[in-house]
């Protein structure tokens, strides 16, 4: 990224850095392609996985309706990202039908729920490959063929998997995979949708110069695209490696917090999640003053956000049947690619700590 910033040019100009920068943005397409195991020109960059699940929802469903018409219907699952559940519900002012697909108590998709719900009306289906509270690994694979069945498509927020765990967009037969390059150890401020070569193409969301076969307009931003590849480049050879530290560091974290007697539960109980992933209940603690406790020292995330001035409930949390008062004490964490077992078990030490010093008291909600 570095080098090219120090080169900067324009990928649509007619002169020696608009061509180099091209031939950058077109080893980054590549790079991120096969990551998933798809073809360069079945990715399209965005400036995120929110703008990628956007082009996804809202430009496919309005692209489809016109070869379609009969079918106005959008399904998606209880868990998914807000950038998912955002836009199908505005289509609902468009004239479209949302329904919503349950999980069950680890919030994993209920796959009969979900055939359920799928039926001739159907025109897009969106079911995301790893939950981004939860860290759950959802049935991607068998969601699609059940809507590939009746001849609805099939989109995959795979924000949190990519990178991660194999994602093979031929395997699943998805239509549509948005990415995220943050979430891979890449930069922020860039994202990808991969569009099938046989899939309905999106309306665009932003129009201008018509790049990216006029799927996106807007100057592709050279730097990140090549952060994105080198990053996507990286993950796929160190996936397994990647894959077997996590998992391990993960392991011995719960480990020294049960050696603690730290009285929690695995929120996800023994559904498959992604390697280094953990949401956990802890009970009787307020997770929001935990963190706030820690935060100089360990970065988590909790099951609750503060809207408005008011702390909610998250909706994936509310969807697998958690009180208020249950979520209220969950912590998110993820052991990554660039730690070691001295700062895991440093971290447990501080969480067992001031977990001691988050108490609720019976009945208390803390505001």
């Amino acid at each position: 990224m570095l080098a090219v910033w120090a080169h900067p040019g324009n990928a649509g100009s007619p002169n020696v850095s608009g061509e180099v920068a091209a031939r950058t943005i077109a080893a980054g397409r590549e790079s991120v392609a096969d990551l998933i195991g798809a073809t360069a020109s079945e990715i399209t960059f965005t400036a995120g996985a929110t703008e990628a699940n956007n082009l996804a929802i809202l430009g496919v469903a309005r692209a489809a309706r016109k070869f379609e018409p009969n079918r106005k219907r959008v399904l998606v699952s209880a868990v998914e990202h807000k950038a998912v559940l955002e836009p199908a519900h505005a289509l609902q002012s468009e004239g479209f039908d949302v329904s919503i697909a349950p999980v069950d108590r680890r919030g994993r998709l209920d796959l009969a729920e979900f055939a359920k719900l799928v039926d001739q009306d159907l025109l897009l289906a969106s079911v995301m490959m790893v939950n981004n509270e939860t860290g759950v690994i959802q049935p991607v694979k068998e969601a699609a063929v059940l809507a590939h069945e009746t001849g609805a498509l099939f989109h995959s927020d795979a924000a949190q998997a990519a990178g991660k765990i194999d994602v093979d967009v031929l395997e699943l037969d998805v239509d549509y995979l948005t990415l995220s390059a943050h979430k891979c150890y890449g930069p922020m401020g860039i994202g990808a949708l991969y569009i099938a070569a046989s899939a309905t193409k999106p309306l665009p969301l932003t129009l201008g110069g018509g790049q990216q076969s006029g799927i996106r307009a807007g100057t592709e931003p050279v730097a990140l695209v090549a952060g994105f590849g080198a990053a996507a480049r990286v993950a796929r050879d160190r996936l397994e490696s990647d894959q077997e530290h996590c998992s391990t560091l993960i392991a011995r974290l719960l480990e020294t917090l049960e050696e603690r007697q730290l009285r929690f539960r695995r929120v996800s109980g023994d559904a498959p999640t992604v390697p280094g992933t953990a949401s956990i209940q802890l009970f009787d603690v307020d997770a929001d003053e935990l963190c706030a406790r820690i935060a100089r020292n360990v970065s988590l995330s909790t099951g609750s956000a503060c809207t408005s001035g008011q702390i909610k409930t998250s909706h994936v949390l509310e969807s697998i049947g958690l009180s208020e008062r249950e979520a209220r004490g969950v912590i998110r964490i993820f052991c990554n690619r660039y730690q070691n077992s001295d700062e895991i078990l440093s971290a447990a030490a501080h969480i067992v700590d001031a977990a001691a010093r988050s108490q609720l008291e019976t009945g208390e909600v803390h505001q």
